[in-house]
């Protein structure tokens, strides 16, 4: 069985109480549609988009996972704390074939937004895996995870674009993903000079590069032989990163994280990485035994650090 597809097992539908149609969020809040028309790089989907609520309990509370996303869409969540004028876009995984949302998406706003951080939630283009996953494909070929980072670069455009309207710094933007999302974070943190779509709007002439960059048991980073994935080509252009993993992670491996952060040094980069013993893959933020559910307050003092909150 393909460590995809275990990925993916154990954050939406292999085992599902009950399916939905399209995900909505939380009443008071909207989506907004990242494009004015057909999405660029657009591919047909298996169905029609839907949603499912696993049987699996994290933090005593189920997984509700959406697939087949053709539209994708940001939903803003306003700070509940005083504003401190940082915001975050969160990249929920599911290996690239789904998308985590409440487990890896609205549960880190609830958090972000209780500490004055305006979250947007990104449901972006799934299916869109990075390569083919059904041939026998080595790490190294991995190709770029359009049209995820088109949606990826045109999000961070938007909040800029809308940053006085949403009370956001437009110096203080910032991306936070989850396994196939922490892939995407260091994507869009080392794409960023270009759009790899044909401009559509203002909101296209604003930067794409985040302020900073956080990365939770991200995979796709590593090659086979424990070199870094050619398509995030780091440089010292790369913002300040957090990345944070287990070493029993027994979906990506730790050496994601290790062979990342040894890039991001080399560069000049900023970063901060924390490894933990125990932990696995796909713990998200809800409270366990484990330790490592505490790593909220790691990225909080972390973003202190490099003056993003105030200490």
């Amino acid at each position: 069985m393909k460590l995809w597809f275990i990925a993916l097992c154990l954050l939406m539908v292999c085992s599902s109480t009950y399916a939905t149609t399209v995900w909505q969020p939380s009443d008071g809040h909207t989506q907004i549609p990242l494009w004015p028309g057909t999405p660029p790089d657009a591919k047909p989907m298996p169905g029609p988009e839907f949603t499912e609520t696993g049987h699996k309990l994290i933090g005593g509370k189920p997984i509700v996972g959406v697939s087949n996303v053709s539209l994708p869409t940001m939903t803003v969540y306003a700070p509940t704390g005083n504003n401190t004028g940082a915001a975050v876009v969160v990249f929920p995984g599911g290996g690239f074939q789904g998308l985590a949302m409440d487990l890896e998406g609205t549960d880190v706003c609830d958090w972000l937004t209780s500490k004055g951080v305006t979250c947007v939630l990104l449901k972006y283009r799934v299916p869109s895996a990075p390569y083919e996953w059904q041939c026998d494909c080595r790490p190294h070929n991995r190709a770029l995870s359009m049209p995820s980072l088109d949606d990826a670069q045109r999000t961070l455009g938007l909040v800029r674009l809308h940053a006085a309207e949403w009370h956001i710094d437009p110096r203080k933007v910032g991306v936070l993903g989850f396994s196939a999302g922490g892939y995407l974070v260091a994507e869009v943190s080392t794409h960023f000079k270009r759009r790899l779509y044909t401009p559509v709007d203002a909101a296209d002439k604003e930067s794409s590069r985040p302020d900073f960059a956080i990365a939770i048991y991200p995979g796709h980073l590593a090659t086979d032989n424990d070199t870094l994935n050619p398509n995030v080509p780091v440089s010292r252009e790369t913002p300040p990163t957090f990345l944070l993993q287990a070493e029993d992670d027994y979906v990506d491996g730790v050496n994601q994280s290790l062979v990342y952060f040894a890039a991001l040094k080399k560069a000049g980069v900023p970063t901060e990485m924390h490894l933990y013993a125990n932990g696995g893959h796909a713990f998200g933020l809800r409270r366990t035994e484990r330790p490592i559910t505490g790593w909220p307050e790691l990225v909080e003092v972390w973003l202190r650090t490099i003056s993003v909150l105030q200490h």
